[in-house]
């Protein structure tokens, strides 16, 4: 007999609510869930074929051995064995910069990221590498420097805006927020609000616009120089605001004088009428902007963030209602990592900084491949597929081959996996207690604790187990006291009474706390992330208590706890036990307030709202020295000045030999980067195909459906031609997720096979794959 079950898909970061229809361990049907309070029953064409990200034949059900003869199962004991040493050896021999973690969980399993990077900080490393590092990290760079610290950066408040700005960004087919087709048609189709899109081609968010400025590809830093100096030109920045919650302008402000705006504008292939007109609506509306990858991969990168934020900044958008604020989260999805401070890491061989903790993918192959005796060595990758997911595919497989140590923790036999010494068969979002920290809201904050809705099959094992083997195969977890076992055992007060005692006499412990939940509450619960799910809520930090508390959960009166006789005579107990007063905070109203979240975690699989922050004060979440937006930031000045009509006219000039301009990476509602591995979720779609203008086809005299052969600097690939009025001329694009290995077959082109690592934002290092010069021919 068949149940339906809740859950949420795991194929973007907006992991909207589903129900599932689970017979014989299947998911036999899906819709959206109506209880979940953030997606209300939304659901998109991914979320409604989950089950092939689940269900398919490359799944892996035992550990993987690599031979002479292939592949062979291995016992867990044996894998996390060998693993183990071979990395002790490698790390003893060359330290611990040659060892590098490349995960973080994804799009909808991040209490890998705990586990992961424990392991790698108890290994000496800092090495961690994720697939936000090629596409943000240009832009937490910038807000580090303006709000005071990478992890408090701004997102859109779309809740309180009349106007909302799309930048490089096809919300009717990505989303990025909750809801969003809805969400953009509401903008579009009301009266009082403006949908306004910035993009070189008609998308299908650009074709429900108000307003579509479709900008030269790669000219959007002219663009957004051009418009600041218009706003300033006119005197349309907001004074006060610049006046009381901005430090800075006076020096930015000289960037943008005298600059020559309608010949930026020309070069931008724009009218000058629809660029004043447009900021002459950002002068007077409550808008709010959504940057994508469409500028995030561009020219540029990172000084396009910075001229986006100070666009907002000058027009008064930025930490209020309606504009781009800071949010609250649960936890931050990385660390704050200073590149000025000494110790920040370097690569060791490229010398890129971490940005919010991580390093970017573009550069890991380089990091292999150089004779420096602390170069990478060893690479454990988690629910990451960096041979389909990152620049330059070729590269990296060198890369890889080279590699002593190659472990690979997934669900499937993906490309990576096929290179990798050992594979680690993982259980999948579905059949593991699970969640993310992706928080597109304000001011509430949400927070869903993922149950399993199928049974495991063959050895699977949740990621945060699998590498709390591995800790303790490498020696990194401290023996753990009987009692805390034997507390865990019990009940959670009973737990938390022992843990904080624990704790107080063991502070070292610390660093190893995600393998210590799991060994004592993870056994208890039959799961080392539902373990560190209480641990999170456990530690809430003081200012999550006050969210807490704005989303209905009181801290109740200290005189609430003579009403739990048995709790005060446990912790008394537990007093004398430990010779120690510290179990009495375990009667803290604010463990107390804990401790009702994480039940309403667990009596609620829709998920909660579990905090609220005050929408008038956004002020407050900065972290500058001053509390204002620091405007100015000094590394970026000569950047900004270089960024003229005149520059830019020779630097896009088109190159003869690769005339052409694609776009690595077209989203449609058919890519589930590389988590859809079975082609039958879109088949009879024409899923993988070069997207390209009517006349430029008709000038090589191609014809939709034709073959043609697409060229750049780094290779060539045979491809179906799609023709469509949406795309630019002169410009074309290609899905990104395809090129993958299922049955044998390969199954669309690998678009990263025509990408290189070394076209990167001399910043943050983020990929320019939205500008690929390249050359297309017709092929019979």
């Amino acid at each position: 007999m068949g149940e339906w079950k809740q859950t949420s898909c795991v194929l973007c970061a907006q992991n909207c609510g589903l129900e599932v229809f689970v017979e014989n361990n299947t998911i036999e049907k899906v819709r959206g869930d109506k209880k979940n309070p953030r997606s209300k029953g939304y659901v998109c064409n991914k979320g409604t074929n989950i089950a092939f990200h689940h269900h398919h034949s490359d799944r892996l059900t035992t550990p993987l051995k690599k031979t002479e003869q292939g592949f062979v199962p291995i016992s867990w004991d044996q894998a996390i064995s060998e693993i183990s040493e071979k990395l002790k050896n490698i790390i003893g021999r060359h330290g611990p910069r040659s060892f590098a973690y490349m995960g973080g969980g994804g799009q909808g399993t991040h209490f890998e990221a705990g586990f992961g990077m424990s392991f790698l900080r108890g290994l000496g490393s800092r090495y961690n590498y994720n697939a936000l590092a090629q596409e943000l990290t240009g832009y937490f760079w910038v807000c580090g420097r303006m709000m005071g610290r990478q992890n408090r950066f701004a997102i859109p408040h779309e809740d309180g805006a009349d106007m909302m700005l799309a930048i490089g960004w096809n919300g009717m087919q990505s989303h990025q927020v909750p809801r969003a087709p809805l969400v953009l048609r509401e903008f579009a189709q009301n009266p009082d609000k403006l949908l306004v899109v910035i993009d070189p081609r008609k998308s299908e968010t650009a074709r429900i616009a108000n307003i579509h400025l479709p900008v030269r590809p790669g000219a959007d830093a002219l663009l957004f120089r051009a418009m600041i100096a218009l706003i300033l030109e006119k005197g349309w920045e907001d004074r006060e605001f610049l006046k009381t919650k901005v430090s800075g302008f006076d020096q930015v402000e000289l960037w943008f004088r005298n600059f020559d705006i309608r010949a930026a504008l020309e070069v931008c292939q724009l009218e000058y009428d629809a660029v004043e007109n447009l900021c002459g609506q950002l002068a007077t509306r409550k808008w709010c902007m959504h940057p994508d990858l469409g500028v995030w991969m561009n020219r540029h990168s990172t000084v396009t963030a910075y001229l986006m934020m100070l666009l907002s900044t000058i027009c008064g958008r930025s930490g209020v209602r309606g504009g781009n604020v800071i949010p609250g989260t649960v936890v931050p999805l990385g660390s704050h990592s200073d590149e000025r401070d000494p110790k920040t890491w370097r690569t060791v061989h490229t010398d890129f900084p971490a940005i919010l903790g991580a390093f970017p993918p573009n550069v890991m192959p380089e990091e292999i491949m150089n004779d420096n005796p602390e170069r990478l060595r060893a690479v454990i990758t988690c629910a990451s597929n960096p041979l389909r997911s990152f620049a330059d595919t070729t590269e990296y497989e060198k890369a890889f081959a080279r590699l002593d140590l190659l472990v690979t923790i997934e669900l499937a036999m993906t490309e990576t996996a096929r290179m990798a010494h050992y594979v680690l068969p993982a259980r999948s979002g579905l059949e593991s207690w699970d969640s993310t920290f992706f928080q597109w809201n304000y001011p509430e904050i949400y927070f869903h604790l993922r149950r399993p809705v199928v049974e495991p099959e063959g050895e699977r094992q949740e990621c945060g187990e699998i590498f709390t083997r591995l800790a303790e195969g490498a020696g990194l977890v401290p023996e753990i006291p009987e009692y805390l076992k034997k507390a865990a055992q019990k009940d959670r007060f009973a737990f938390a009474a022992a843990f904080i005692s624990y704790l107080k006499a063991n502070p070292k412990a610390m660093k190893s706390l995600p393998f210590i939940l799991a060994r004592t509450l993870g056994a208890k619960f039959g799961s080392a992330h539902l373990a560190a799910a209480w641990g999170i809520i456990f530690a809430m930090p003081g200012p999550s208590w006050k969210n807490a508390v704005r989303a209905g959960y009181p801290i109740r009166p200290a005189f609430t706890v003579l009403f739990r006789p048995h709790h005060i005579a446990r912790a008394i107990f537990y007093c004398i036990r430990y010779r120690s007063i510290v179990p009495l905070f375990a009667l803290s109203p604010k463990i107390e307030q804990s401790e009702r979240i994480f039940q309403e975690l667990l009596d609620k699989p829709e998920g909660i709202w579990i905090g609220r922050l005050d929408p008038d004060r956004n002020q407050d979440e900065l972290r500058t020295e001053d509390g204002r937006i620091n405007m100015f930031i000094p590394e970026l000045s000569d950047w900004v000045i270089g960024i003229t009509p005149a520059s830019e006219a020779a630097e896009l000039a088109p190159d003869p030999e690769y005339p052409f301009i694609l776009n690595a990476g077209r989203h449609t509602n058919r890519v589930a980067n590389t988590l859809m591995r079975d082609p039958e979720w879109v088949r009879g779609k024409r899923a993988c195909t070069l997207a390209m203008n009517p006349e430029d086809a008709a000038s090589l005299s191609l014809a939709d459906g034709d073959m043609a052969r697409i060229s750049t600097h780094a290779g060539s690939a045979d491809i179906e031609v799609e023709l469509t009025d949406d795309t630019r001329k002169g410009q074309v694009l290609i899905p990104h997720g395809f090129g993958l290995i299922h049955g044998g077959n390969t199954y669309g082109v690998n678009v990263n096979t025509l990408t290189k690592n070394i076209w990167r934002d001399k910043l943050a290092a983020t990929p320019l794959h939205r500008y690929v010069p390249c050359r297309i021919e017709r092929i019979s």
